[in-house]
């Protein structure tokens, strides 16, 4: 979301009664008076343009997976799991083919129940590349580059 200046406007209201609705079951309705005043207040000459989801793929598949490499280098996994991981990953990203910001549980469970059928391969295998793409998700969760679904 980019805020821009503008001279008059009352275009806000919708996103401040969108945060509202979200913060009704952690605030008061004293609380939810005081954000709403503090919201139009700073909101009062802002104009609220949105992005489009493609608007934000600014890295690619491969830039995303080399960031989450670099992070378990970092945390001292060794050079043939890391490997494993890269390649697990990215056979996953080409089969799906989708951008990583887009990729929904769906595809994965049927990326997994493909891969077992097509490679006729053990449970254990199957849930070994699981962790490993659950273990990206939830970095890339963590690091604030996909939102949890």
């Amino acid at each position: 979301m980019t805020l821009r200046f503008k001279e008059d406007t009352n275009m806000n209201e919708p996103i401040i009664s969108e945060i509202l609705q979200d913060m009704l079951p952690v605030l008061d309705n004293s609380q939810l008076a005081k954000l709403k005043g503090v919201l139009e207040h700073k909101l009062w000459n802002a104009e609220i343009v949105y992005k489009t989801v493609e608007d934000s793929f600014d890295k690619s598949n491969e830039e995303f997976t080399e960031l989450f490499i670099s992070a378990k280098r970092v945390e001292g996994c060794s050079l043939k799991t890391l490997r494993y991981y890269l390649a697990t990953i990215n056979k996953m990203t080409n089969t799906v083919g989708k951008h990583i910001t887009k990729i929904t549980t769906e595809d994965l469970r049927k990326y997994l129940s493909d891969y077992h059928e097509e490679n006729n391969c053990s449970k254990s295998n199957i849930d070994n590349i699981r962790r490993i793409l659950s273990s990206f998700f939830s970095w890339l969760e963590d690091e604030d580059y996909i939102l949890k679904r």
